[in-house]
């Protein structure tokens, strides 16, 4: 996302926090490709992950839009909590494949 459509991102997160679902249709486009690079620098400090950029940022996205309350401060932290985001779900991932491995999963 360049610098010129940044506003324009900020809108569409505000747009999103008072409950219009449709700015949700415009969003993911326009971050796609930033929360792609934000998924690979996840999995490059992950050396074990077994999941693609795109299979992450599809699972973040869909654990970002199932929140009853929505409340991004703008543009920098709603890649914040998406990049925690993506980090939680390898955590998961590892801690279930570790329980495998143990035999407890």
């Amino acid at each position: 996302m360049t610098d010129s459509a940044a506003p324009q991102l900020t809108l569409l997160l505000n747009r999103w926090q008072a409950g219009d679902r449709q700015a949700l249709d415009v969003l993911l486009p326009a971050v796609y490709a930033e929360l792609k690079r934000l998924a690979r620098t996840q999995l490059q400090r992950d050396g074990s992950a077994t999941i693609q950029p795109t299979e992450l940022v599809a699972e973040a996205y869909l654990k970002l839009v199932d929140v009853d309350q929505v409340d991004f401060a703008g543009r920098a932290h709603f890649y914040s909590i998406a990049a925690r985001t993506m980090r939680r779900i390898l955590v998961e991932r590892y801690r279930r494949r570790e329980a495998a491995k143990r035999g407890s999963g």
